[in-house]
């Protein structure tokens, strides 16, 4: 039955659908940051969440930063892409954002095998190093080449 409907609209009505939307989108969104989350803590030696709330790493920080927002271009692009078709939407924003995440963290472990030194240990070195900017600005390309990839 959802199959055949082609807008939010048409499942819940105006607002109504507007509000549905922005909640699943929100849910699909929260969920994908948060494997963000596991897969950058995962790559990196310690815990993330101890790293930057306790340590103030902002190595750490930043990393996770630019990973939430290459999570977040992605949802921006898949929302886009839908046309407004919910089931669709969010859909494409689950299965695009894991294939972000997972480029995200191939492209973090290629980085690794191609420089000197071990990545996750110079991302969560105390003093702010050029290579976590190197990083950072992978995860915001392959966020914003995977959402235009929506398009």
């Amino acid at each position: 039955m959802l199959a055949q409907v082609h807008s939010q609209a048409e499942v819940f009505g105006g607002f109504g659908g507007d509000v549905v939307g922005a909640l699943a989108y929100s849910v699909i969104g929260i969920l994908l940051m948060a494997l963000g989350f596991f897969i950058v803590d995962w790559l990196t030696p310690g815990k993330l969440g101890e790293l930057i709330w306790t340590l103030r790493n902002r190595n750490a920080a930043l990393l996770l930063s630019s990973n939430l927002l290459g999570v977040g271009l992605i949802v921006v692009g898949a929302i886009w892409a839908s046309e407004g078709n919910l089931v669709q939407g969010v859909v494409s924003t689950f299965v695009f954002g894991v294939i972000g995440l997972g480029a995200m963290a191939v492209a973090f472990l290629l980085l690794d095998l191609i420089t000197p030194g071990k990545l996750g240990e110079l991302v969560v070195h105390e003093e702010p190093h050029p290579a976590v900017w190197v990083s950072s600005a992978m995860h915001l390309a392959l966020g914003g080449v995977i959402a235009m990839a929506l398009s």
